[in-house]
C-alpha cells in the first residue's frame, strides 16, 4: 500500500505540473519508467535513482532495484550515492563566490595563492597555471597526485599533506594551455585554494556557502559512513563475466574531496539545477553573480581537435543542436551524472551503484524520449481504454520481451532491452475494439495488430503477422 501511494504521489505530482507547463508528460514518463525498469534488470544493476526537473520543480524522481543486495534496502529517489566528479561543481562554485568577492582572480597563477606549490614544469616556454586554467582541465597539470587510490580493494586516498608532500616529484604533462587534460589534481588544488582563501577549512566552506543556503540536506563533502547499505547505496563493482557483481570497500576521498569527495541524491542534484536556471532567468546574486553563473556555463576552454570544450567547472557539449552543461562522476562501485539543458530549463540526473555503467546513457535517452511527446494527443473513440493492453510480452526466442504501453491516443511497443528508446518505438493506431494498425514512418497505416483476450475479457496475447506474443506481465 505504501509503495502504491509512493507511485500515486509521483504520478500526481507529474500531472499537476505537466497542466502547469503546458505538456502532458504522462505517457512519456510511463515508458520511461517500464524502459529503465528492464534495462536495470537485464543489465544486472544493483539500483539505479533517476529524478527530471523542470525548471522549479521536480517534474519526476524514481528508483529501481536495491541499495544494498544483501539485506534487500529498496533504491529511492532519496538514497545517497558517491557522487565523485560532480563534486568539482561545488568546488568551481565556491572559487566562484570568492572571485565575486574581489578575493581572487580567475588568472592568478596558482603559487601566487599556494606559496609551497613545487610541481616541477618541465616546459620552460610555459605560460603560468592559473586558477581558470585548473577550472577548465588545461593546466598540463597530471590527471592525479601520486597515489594509487583508485586500486581497490583499499583504495588509498592521501590526506592533504601528503598530497602536498608528493607534488616535488611530479611534472607536467604540458604546457599550460595546450591541451585538456581532466585533471583530479587540478580540482585538488582548488579546494586548497578556497581554503586558503576564504580561511576557512574547505568542507566547512562548502557546508555553509553553498549547501545550507541551497537547502541541499542529502548533500555532503564526503560519504555518510554512519548509513552506508542503509540510506547511502552500496557500492558494486563492474559486472563480471558470471554475471554477478561484488561490493566494493567504502572509500574516503580525503584530501582528494573537492575533486571526487562528495555525496548526493538524485533530487538534491535537481534542487542544484533549478538555482542554476533560477539564477539565469532573475539575475542578481544568489551565491554567485548571474553573470559569474552565465560565465561558467559559457565555453572557456577547446581543445585544438574541437570536440573537446568545457566551461569553468562545468562541461559543455552539444547534443544535436541543444547545449548542455553539468558533470558526471565515476568513483569504486559508483557512477552518476547531472545534465543541465539552460535553454530549455530541463535538467536529468542519474545514479547507478555499479561501475561499468553509463548514466550518461540513461540520462540522454530519458531526454530523447521527452522530447518525441507529440503536440497533439490522438483522438480515441469514447470507452477506449488503452491500459488494458498494456503489459510485457514475450518476445522469445527472437528476443528478450517487448513493452506495450499508452503513448497519447496511440500504444508504443518498445523491444528491451534498448539502447534508443525514442527511435525504436512502434507505434500503434486503434482502429476498432482489440485491432490496431501499425503507423509507418509517413504517417499512414501498415498491418494489423490484434489482442486477443480470455473469457474474463483479460488481453493474454497480441497476434502480428499471424504469430503471437504471450502476455507475461
Amino acid at each position: 500500500m505504501k509503495k502504491f501511494a509512493t507511485l500515486l504521489f509521483i504520478c500526481l505530482a507529474s500531472t499537476v505540473f505537466a497542466q502547469k507547463a503546458g505538456t502532458d508528460y504522462t505517457d512519456a514518463l510511463r515508458l520511461i519508467d517500464r524502459w529503465m525498469e528492464a534495462e536495470r534488470d537485464y543489465k544486472h544493476l544493483p539500483g539505479i535513482s533517476a529524478s527530471v526537473t523542470k525548471d522549479q520543480e521536480i517534474l519526476w524522481s524514481k528508483a529501481y532495484g536495491v541499495s544494498n543486495v544483501a539485506n534487500k534496502v529498496p533504491a529511492t529517489p532519496a538514497t545517497t550515492y558517491s557522487i565523485c566528479s560532480i563534486s568539482k561543481l561545488f568546488t568551481a562554485v565556491a572559487i566562484m563566490q570568492l572571485y565575486d568577492e574581489g578575493k581572487l582572480r580567475l588568472d592568478d597563477p596558482i603559487e601566487s595563492i599556494l606559496t609551497d606549490f613545487k610541481l616541477k614544469q618541465q616546459f620552460k616556454d610555459s605560460g603560468p597555471i592559473t586558477i581558470r586554467s585548473l577550472l577548465t582541465h588545461s593546466s598540463g597539470l597530471p590527471r592525479e597526485s601520486e597515489y594509487p587510490y583508485w586500486t581497490g580493494p583499499d583504495f588509498p586516498f592521501p590526506t592533504q599533506d601528503q598530497v602536498n608532500s608528493k607534488l616535488k616529484d611530479q611534472q607536467t604533462l604540458y604546457p599550460a594551455s595546450t591541451y585538456f587534460q581532466y585533471s583530479n589534481l587540478g580540482l585538488t588544488l582548488l579546494g586548497e585554494i578556497v581554503e586558503k582563501v576564504s580561511g576557512k577549512k574547505y568542507n566547512d566552506y562548502v557546508e555553509e556557502k553553498i549547501l545550507k543556503p541551497l537547502k541541499l540536506t542529502g548533500t555532503h563533502p564526503y560519504l555518510p559512513a554512519d548509513e552506508y547499505g542503509k540510506k547511502m547505496a552500496i557500492g558494486y563493482s563492474a559486472l563480471k563475466r558470471d554475471g554477478t557483481r561484488e561490493p566494493v570497500t567504502l572509500f574516503d576521498a580525503r584530501g582528494i574531496t573537492a575533486a571526487a569527495g562528495f555525496s548526493s541524491n538524485v533530487e538534491d542534484l535537481g534542487k542544484f539545477a533549478s538555482w542554476n536556471f533560477r539564477l539565469l532567468e532573475k539575475g542578481g546574486t544568489e551565491l554567485i553573480n548571474s553573470s559569474t553563473l552565465k560565465e561558467m556555463h559559457r565555453v572557456q576552454w577547446i581543445d585544438p581537435d574541437w570536440t573537446t570544450s568545457w566551461g569553468l567547472g562545468f562541461s559543455v557539449s552539444k547534443q544535436g543542436s541543444t547545449t548542455m552543461v553539468g558533470h558526471g562522476g565515476s568513483c569504486p562501485g559508483y557512477r552518476s551524472t547531472l545534465q543541465l539543458d539552460p535553454k530549455e530549463k530541463m535538467a536529468y540526473s542519474v545514479m547507478i551503484n555499479a561501475g561499468g555503467e553509463s548514466p550518461e546513457f540513461f540520462a540522454k535517452e530519458i531526454r530523447e524520449v521527452l522530447s518525441k511527446i507529440p503536440k497533439e494527443k490522438q483522438s480515441l473513440k469514447a470507452g477506449v481504454d488503452l491500459n488494458k493492453f498494456a503489459g510485457a510480452y514475450s518476445a522469445q526466442p527472437w528476443g528478450s520481451e517487448e513493452i506495450v504501453t499508452p503513448w497519447y491516443g496511440d500504444l508504443a511497443i518498445l523491444a528491451v532491452p534498448s539502447t534508443n528508446p525514442d527511435e525504436a518505438m512502434t507505434l500503434l493506431r486503434h482502429i476498432e475494439g482489440n485491432t490496431f494498425k501499425r503507423v509507418r514512418s509517413d504517417k499512414t497505416l501498415g498491418e494489423e495488430i490484434v489482442f486477443e483476450t480470455d473469457a474474463t475479457g483479460k488481453v493474454t496475447r497480441m497476434r502480428r503477422h499471424s504469430n503471437y506474443d504471450v502476455k507475461i506481465k
